[in-house]
């Protein structure tokens, strides 16, 4: 990754220029440190305090990570890949990471098939994640710079289908605890972590369902399963959280649009995919 120097910088040390102005995080530059060849202007190495002048050019080079995760190939659609982002359209069932049970059947184990085959090697660093029975995009970084700069530069929208009929627009705000005598389970109550979610009513099946689409400002456990619980609208498919089966094998969620600041170029992308899941099932 290189950097260009403004003119009015000129003087201006290497480690201020990274951490002021490129956004390197204080870890990823004490990696590049650390590095041969990691900071270097015209192919020679430069130090931390060392000063640049205005129009130079610093080259970043990350040192290669070590990949301990199984290659496995599996059916999943890589929606968005350039040099320093990847984002992978997630299906349902699928974890993010390996956990107890699930060893090989998981989005980092296609990762790793994935970047194998493509003759590239760096760590799953996945930005945001996904509950494993909600489908839809997953942002990743290639590298330490990206993971850095795409933290808190992302937004996303769901769709979700809940139970009942909700209109017009709104917002829950309600905080989340984990329910007691539980590990995973959520509930809203007093002592719980501040959360916020907004939704929008998009269609209505009859009384018995409403399709939203839901954007949030906190990134809480479950967040919008608990919400949607917790006023009477629980997620169809969802039943841990009072949604019924009878017709939807898995909760109905999917992270359907993705949009973020590029780590390189800053021009803001967005990227799409809807799912047809909660209308094919509606119809069966």
């Amino acid at each position: 990754m290189i950097f260009r120097v403004p003119e009015e910088l000129d003087g201006i040390t290497v480690k201020q220029f990274l951490r002021k102005h490129c956004g390197v995080s204080a870890r990823t530059l004490a990696k590049l440190k650390h590095n041969e060849k990691g900071m270097t202007v015209g192919g020679k190495q430069v130090r931390s305090i060392d000063t640049l002048n205005g129009g130079a050019e610093i080259t970043l080079c990350f040192p290669e990570d070590n990949i301990h995760i199984e290659a496995v190939p599996m059916e999943v659609e890589v929606a968005y890949e350039d040099s320093h982002v990847i984002i992978y359209n997630k299906p349902s069932g699928m974890p993010v990471h390996p956990v107890h049970e699930y060893k090989t059947n998981t989005l980092a184990n296609f990762a790793a098939y994935y970047m194998k085959k493509m003759g590239e090697s760096y760590a799953f660093r996945p930005v945001s994640r996904l509950d494993k029975d909600t489908s839809g995009l997953v942002l990743c970084a290639k590298d330490r710079y990206s993971a850095d700069q795409l933290s808190g530069n992302n937004t996303k929208l769901y769709s979700a289908l809940c139970e009942g009929v909700v209109t017009g627009s709104g917002t829950i705000d309600k905080p989340i605890r984990i329910k007691e005598g539980h590990s995973i389970q959520r509930e809203t109550g007093d002592g719980g972590q501040y959360a916020v979610t907004h939704y929008r009513s998009v269609k209505h099946y009859g009384e018995n369902y409403t399709l939203l689409e839901i954007w949030l400002e906190t990134g809480r456990t479950h967040q919008i399963r608990v919400h949607f619980s917790s006023i009477g609208h629980p997620l169809a498919g969802d039943d841990m959280y009072g949604g019924s089966k009878e017709f939807f094998p898995r909760q109905c969620l999917h992270c359907k649009q993705v949009r973020f600041v590029h780590p390189e170029t800053r021009k803001e992308i967005t990227v799409i995919r809807e799912t047809d899941f909660f209308e094919e099932m509606i119809k069966m």
